[in-house]
């Protein structure tokens, strides 16, 4: 349990690193009054321009990689007395995806999780979220909406999973049903982006 513990707190402080606010600060501006006022990697790009938005990306996919890494390499070195590496890796990718999403520090007023997701299952799962990755870009190709495609991606990817996993491991169900509470996090925090969607009012990410 003890390690249960650690796991869960370590998953959401990491998560719960706002790169984005962070990225704001050091370009002088506040990232939470500018733009939409997210604090993810397509505002900062919008706003701050492509180093800052790409750097925020990257970091915030590491937040959720890292987090998965680290509690399977705890779990392993502390002999957890119940439920595998890899379950852990599971409880991590999902307080890392909340941390990121309510961050403390911002009185939990985060990302909408799509990066950070994103390294999550690429620790749990690489392929498959290679799979969510060619979804991703297809879809922002057809449409030039990152929240369409965003959305579309978070949903696919449990089917992809549910496949891949049919028989395969024996935490393929745990796998399939977080990747499905990540995908409804993800997809409600865009529920205003899917409201402006419906209206024809979503900003489309155009080429300069």
């Amino acid at each position: 349990m003890l390690t249960f513990a650690i796991v869960l707190g370590a998953s959401y402080l990491l998560g719960s690193i706002p790169f984005g606010y962070l990225a704001g600060r050091i370009a002088g501006i506040d990232i939470q009054k500018g733009g939409s006022g997210n604090i993810g990697a397509t505002n900062v790009l919008r706003v701050l321009g492509r180093p800052y938005g790409y750097a925020v990306f990257v970091l915030d996919f590491l937040k959720g990689v890292g987090a998965v890494k680290m509690s399977v390499w705890i779990a392993t070195r502390m002999h957890a007395g119940w439920g595998s590496p890899e379950i852990f890796g599971i409880v991590a990718a999902l307080s890392a995806v909340i941390g990121h999403c309510f961050p403390l520090w911002l009185k939990f007023r985060g990302g909408k999780g799509v990066a950070t997701s994103a390294g999550a299952l690429f620790g749990l799962m690489p392929f498959a979220m290679l799979i969510g990755v060619v979804i991703w870009i297809l879809i922002f190709w057809l449409t030039r909406y990152v929240s369409l495609a965003s959305v579309v991606a978070a949903v696919a990817l449990p089917l992809v999973i549910a496949i891949m996993t049919r028989l395969n491991q024996s935490y393929g169900k745990a796998l399939f049903y977080s990747s499905l509470c990540i995908a409804a996090v993800v997809i409600w925090r865009h529920h205003s982006n899917l409201s402006r969607l419906m209206r024809g009012r979503e900003p489309r990410f155009t080429r300069k």
